[in-house]
Parts: structure tokens; C-alpha cells; sequence
């Protein structure tokens, strides 16, 4: 068997795993009513095992605690008995399908927020502040020392007697346990700080209380960091002695490692390494802790390809391989790998679009996969064969919202039909692909290739549709993703044109595109603050020009998410580049052989002016919809959505309806917003077609 070293089972305590792939634990902003575990979380749950997942560790962060908040990011509650009868439901799914699922169980210490839900009094051994969450936390006593041990032997018996499979103590990410290993955190004098063992006694005394409750029999793992990277905090060799100690008490089952602490900004984007970083760039942290520890090793970072995932497994750098973004892009990469359908898997090209959703408190969704975490509204990832008439679908813009309706419409069984005006498939992801940080995003657009071709799409590039070339293929359903254009005329005084030997301004797809070259001294103006305006800037310094970029928002990248903006900081930063905020620009005009931008700061009300070689703005995108006009008339729904049954994810009821075609339209020729709004949109339109 291909992939033969990932099929192995393994034994983790009493416990049998199926095979050697987990998907490791992470907030997955799904639970509700007081976080209880929903509908949806257990369907999110139960495809992982249905796709051949071999163990789910589930609940990042759940709290054993009252006073370990939970409302941010909607974990389990694992601190009441409501939750039992939650966790029977989601065991029972999961093991139908022969899967093993546990949970992460933790305290979060000074790591949260205080101002919600509770409004709790965060703790942490010394009274130090957490960077990340700004928030102030007191000193804990040895009563709420005590009284936290106690909550984790209770939550551990909530796991037990819900039928989980085990519970995964969380010292990672500076939870409350590793807060008090951690010399940078826990400054301590008295029996719970100073020496290694003081610093340890607070983790063993969980470890101790769990058992007592659980048992020898039940799955008790440990989730650590292999190196905390800052130099006053834990190193690689430190965390290999904590690992000893603890394996050497034999109630350890497995540990889990990662690499990297996640108190500041810059570390945090360690932890789920998203596409500027190299595969498994922490393995080696994981294989240094499995050297001295007897318990099996879990590694999950940044590891998406079953052929990466077996080398790993057959040179023993660990024992099982966690791929948790892999099974968040498709939960059915294991079954698809043991039928002999690697080249269908959609893997994982870290976006983070899932995770930085989570640091923002918002549901974990995919940015390729819509029907991920929307199982329970019946979003299928593997799409039947419709059971009506075969329809001839036209589908015109090969972008992602594009790409997406021509498979699940080709999926359906429809002749279909995919319109480019470009020499390739892929839209702005064939433009981001180009910046420096941003080259794996084009895995989006090849996995739509093959399976655009392996579904017989006829798929028609360096043609521009209009009218008659639409109506010509005697469509049944029209779908536009046409998209649009950088939005540089909103503002005349900048000097936009449509003649380039006229236009004072230049956009970000100019320069991505390579349709104009980087001038020396370049000033990129971005209006949005996510990905095109930073890599721009990032693309135009690597190419040795001086860039200073200027956002009338509050600094340049304030709307990329958490793990995705520090890379963008350490690149640019490295690079000189000027970074500035709150200046909007006015007017821009020339002066000799140079371009002059004129600012004003919103709150003073000052002008500053730039005096550079090129200006490139980026201003979002304004759609094309002159195709869409030309064909409203002639369509039987005037080209509207029937928004009830969109949102419900329901079938459109103009296509039972008889009469000319049914038109719509999808992604930025309708308006902006983002790769997975028009997948979402593209997915949830066609797969009743």
C-alpha cells in the first residue's frame, strides 16, 4: 500500500488508533448555549472520522475552570456536568466511523480576556501580564491553586464519563501550566516557583489528581512546547528535561509538541506557520522531546502532504503526525489517499483564513473549502450526481468563485462550459501568488485545474464573453464571476486614467502582474489594509525599490488576522520599509520628473506630502458588471438571487421554472469580498443545480 507507514495502528495507552494521522487540537468557535458542544460541532467532528481520521483531539482551550473564560472563541465548557450528554452525542458520532476522539483540557491562567461573560479575575502565578491579550491578571493563591487542580481531576472525569477517549492537558501556548514552568512567567519564591521542581509541582499535581480520578485505563496525554524561543523563557533543552519528568512518572500517554511559546505577537504567528514558512519547520523540536521520552509524540505543524507525512513517520521523527489545516481544507484526505486519489486531496496551501478567523473570535472556516464546519446545513464535500435534467451550464471568470461553480456544476453531471478572458485560470489568486509570502495560495487554482479536468470541463481561456457569445451556447444557467477592476477612479484628484502614459497612479495588480515595473522611490497607498496592499509593498522592496506605504486606517495590515500579520512586520520591518498610518491621501500631482502625494492626517486635520517616483494605490475592486446588464433582460429571474433559499442553502426555485436561462452572479462583479465568500457563494448556488 502506498502511504504504508500512515496506516499503521498504534497503540496510545489502552487505547488502539487506526492509523497514525490526528488532527490536533484548535478552537473551533462552534460551541454555544454556554459552551456546549452543537449540532455543528459534532457533524464538524464526525466527517473527519468519516474521511478515515484516525484521532480528533477536539475543544482547544477548554476551560475546567469558572474562571478560565471561554466566550471568546466559544470553547467547550468543560467546568459543569451539562456538558456529559454533549459529549456522549459528539463520542457516538465519531465512533460509528470507527474514529477515537478526546479533548483539550486547560486553564488558561492570565491568557484571555477579563471583560466579558464573567468578567472573571485572570491568574498567573506572578501577576504578569499577558502581551497578546493585554489583559491584567492578580497573583494566584494556594487556595485557587488547589481549588484548579481539583477542576481538572473534575473535568477529566466529565471527559471520562462522556465517552471520549481520552483528554489532552494543555502546557502550551503559556496555559496556566506551563505559565508556572516558565522562568518568564513565574517569578515565585515560595513551593510552586524557583527551583525545577517548584516549578514542575503545580503540572504534577494535575497529572496526580487527574489519574486519581480517571485511572490508569483512561487516555491522559500532554500538549507541550518544544522551545519557548524568547531568551528568558524555556529552551529546547529545558523542555526536553520537563518532558523526561513528566514521561518518567508513567502517567503520561503521548505528548503532543510544537514548536515555539505564543505570548507576543511575533511568536504567536509561530504556531501555525502559515504559507511563508517552510514545511514542518519545528519537526525537529518534536524528534528532540521523542529522544527522551518512552510515551508516543504527536507533531503537528505545518504538514499537509501525505508524502511529507510519511517520510516523517518512516524516519521516526515522531509517531503520529497531526494535520489539522489539511483536515480543515478536506476532512477526506485519508480515505481519498487510501483509494489511490492523492491528486484529488485539496490541500492545505496555509492561508490561516481558519485560524486568524479563530484569533477573531469567529467560526473556523476554510478560505477553499466551503463546506467544512457547514456539514450540519448540508454543505457536502463530496457532491452526488443530480437526479434531474442535464443542464448546459456557462460559467464565465476562472477566478475561485468561477473555478468552484464549474466543479460542483460539472460535479452535478452538467455540460459545462468555463469562459476566461486571461491566458490562465486562477483570478486575483494568480496575482497574490506572486508576492513574496503568497506563492503556495496558487495551490488553490492547480487543484481546480485537475479537477476542472478530470470532470471534462470545456474550459475556453483568451476569450472574452459578451452577449452574443454566451447566448450562443444556449446556456440553461448562467453563472458570472467575471469579477472587476481596481477601484482607482473613486477618487479624482488622485489622477487616475485609463491611458497608462496619462495615469499619475498605478494598482497593486499593476505592479503584481508585472504590467509595470517597480519605479525606485514608490509609495503604495492601501486603502483596505489586508493582503494586496502589504504584499505589494513587500513585492516592491524585494525588488530593491525604497517603499513607504500610508493607510488612512489606524497602521497598514490592521485587517490581516493574527498568525499572518507578523510575517508581513518581520519582512517588511528587515526591508526598511516605512510603515504609516492615519494619513489619508488628497491629491496627487506632478512636479518635474517627480510625483508629489498630498496627505492629511484625519484627526489634526495637517498636510504631509511625499514627493516619489510612482504611487500605487490600492483601492479594492469595483465590479464588472456590463456583461451582467446585457443579460439581465433576457434572463427569466432578471439575474436574481432568491436570497432565502441562498442563505438556506436550499435549491433556487427560478430553476424549476421554464423559460430563457437562469442567470447569477457570484464573488467581485457583484461586490468585494474575499476568496471564500464567492466559493461559499459558488458551492451553496450549484450544488442543487
Amino acid at each position: 500500500m502506498a502511504h504504508e507507514a500512515l496506516f499503521k495502528p498504534i497503540q496510545i495507552g489502552k487505547l488502539t488508533i487506526r492509523n497514525r494521522v490526528v488532527s490536533t487540537a484548535h478552537a473551533e468557535v462552534h460551541a454555544t448555549d454556554g459552551g456546549m458542544t452543537t449540532d455543528r460541532y459534532v457533524k464538524y467532528y464526525e466527517e473527519k472520522s468519516k474521511g478515515g481520521c484516525g484521532l480528533c483531539i477536539c475543544g482547544g482551550s477548554s476551560p475546567v475552570s469558572i474562571d478560565s473564560p471561554q466566550q471568546w472563541w466559544s470553547s467547550v465548557n468543560v467546568a459543569t456536568d451539562r456538558i456529559i450528554p454533549h459529549f456522549q452525542n459528539l463520542a457516538d458520532a465519531v465512533h460509528k466511523h470507527g474514529g477515537k476522539i478526546m479533548i483539550q483540557i486547560t486553564h488558561m491562567g492570565r491568557r484571555s480576556r477579563w471583560d466579558g461573560h464573567n468578567w472573571s479575575t485572570l491568574l498567573s502565578p506572578s501577576g504578569i501580564r499577558e502581551p497578546v491579550h493585554r489583559a491584567t491578571c492578580k497573583t494566584i493563591e494556594e487556595e485557587e491553586i488547589w481549588r484548579i487542580i481539583g477542576d481538572f481531576a473534575q473535568g477529566a472525569r466529565r471527559v471520562k464519563e462522556g465517552g471520549l477517549d481520552g483528554c489532552e492537558l494543555s502546557a502550551v501556548h503559556q496555559h496556566l501550566i506551563d505559565q508556572f514552568w516558565s522562568p518568564r512567567v513565574n517569578k515565585r519564591t515560595d513551593q510552586w516557583g524557583g527551583s525545577f521542581e517548584n516549578r514542575m509541582r503545580f503540572g504534577m499535581e494535575v497529572l496526580k489528581a487527574v489519574r486519581a480520578e480517571v485511572g490508569d485505563d483512561f487516555c491522559v496525554g500532554m500538549r507541550i512546547c518544544g522551545d519557548e524561543f524568547h531568551p528568558d523563557g524555556l529552551s529546547h533543552d529545558d523542555m526536553k528535561q520537563i518532558a523526561a519528568y513528566y514521561d518518567a512518572t508513567g502517567m503520561v500517554d503521548f505528548f503532543g509538541v510544537i514548536g515555539s511559546g505564543c505570548d507576543t505577537h511575533d511568536t504567536l504567528a509561530n504556531v501555525i506557520p502559515n504559507m511563508s514558512y517552510p514545511p514542518e519547520p519545528f519537526l525537529h523540536l518534536a524528534a528532540g522531546i521523542k529522544e527522551v521520552v518512552s510515551a508516543p509524540v504527536i507533531h503537528a505543524q505545518n504538514i499537509k502532504d501525505p508524502t511529507q507525512a510519511e517520510r516523517i513517520l518512516e524516519g521516526g521523527y515522531v509517531d503520529l503526525v497531526g494535520m489539522t489545516r489539511a483536515h480543515i481544507a478536506d476532512p477526506h484526505i485519508i480515505a481519498k489517499i487510501k483509494a489511490g486519489q492523492t491528486d484529488q486531496i485539496r490541500q492545505c496551501v496555509g492561508a490561516n483564513y481558519c485560524i486568524d478567523r479563530q484569533y477573531q473570535g469567529l467560526d473556523v472556516l476554510c478560505i477553499q473549502n466551503a463546506a467544512t464546519s457547514r456539514e450540519y446545513m448540508g454543505l457536502p464535500h463530496i457532491i452526488e450526481k443530480s437526479a434531474g435534467p442535464k443542464r448546459r451550464v456557462v460559467v464565465v471568470g476562472g477566478g475561485p468563485g468561477g473555478m468552484e461553480a464549474a466543479r460542483v456544476a460539472a460535479e452535478r453531471g452538467h455540460d459545462v462550459t468555463l469562459i476566461e478572458a486571461q491566458p490562465q485560470l486562477g483570478g486575483q489568486i494568480t496575482l497574490a501568488a506572486r508576492a513574496p509570502q503568497r506563492d503556495q495560495i496558487a495551490g488553490i487554482t492547480r487543484w481546480y485545474e485537475m479537477e476542472l479536468a478530470r470532470l471534462g470541463v470545456d474550459v475556453q481561456l483568451e476569450t472574452r464573453a459578451d452577449d452574443s457569445v454566451v447566448r450562443d451556447l444556449q446556456p440553461d444557467v448562467v453563472v458570472l464571476a467575471n469579477g472587476g477592476h481596481p477601484f482607482l477612479e473613486q477618487v479624482p484628484e488622485w489622477g487616475y486614467s485609463d491611458n497608462p502614459e496619462e495615469s499619475l497612479v498605478v494598482s497593486s495588480w499593476d505592479i503584481l502582474g508585472g504590467k509595470v515595473e517597480p519605479g525606485k522611490n514608490v509609495l503604495v497607498y492601501d486603502t483596505m489594509c489586508e493582503f494586496s496592499g502589504m504584499s505589494t509593498a513587500d513585492y516592491l522592496a524585494s525588488k530593491g525599490s525604497t517603499v513607504e506605504i500610508v493607510t488612512d486606517d489606524t497602521k497598514p495590515g490592521v485587517a490581516i488576522g493574527g498568525t499572518t500579520f507578523p510575517t508581513y512586520y518581520r519582512s517588511l520591518y528587515q526591508q526598511s520599509v516605512v510603515m504609516t498610518g492615519d494619513l489619508g491621501l488628497h491629491k496627487v500631482y506632478r512636479e518635474g520628473d517627480k510625483l508629489v502625494a498630498l496627505f492629511e492626517n484625519e484627526y489634526t486635520g495637517e498636510h504631509e506630502e511625499r514627493v516619489v517616483d510612482q504611487v500605487v494605490i490600492e483601492n479594492g475592486v469595483r465590479p464588472d458588471e456590463s456583461l451582467y446588464y446585457a443579460l439581465k433582460e433576457r434572463s427569466r429571474n432578471k439575474g436574481q438571487i432568491d436570497l432565502e433559499a441562498l442563505y438556506a442553502a436550499t435549491a433556487q426555485p427560478t430553476l424549476a421554472e421554464s423559460g430563457d436561462f437562469a442567470l447569477f452572479r457570484i464573488g467581485d462583479c457583484v461586490a468585494q469580498r474575499n476568496t471564500h465568500a464567492a466559493i461559499y457563494d459558488a458551492l451553496r448556488l450549484c450544488k442543487d443545480l
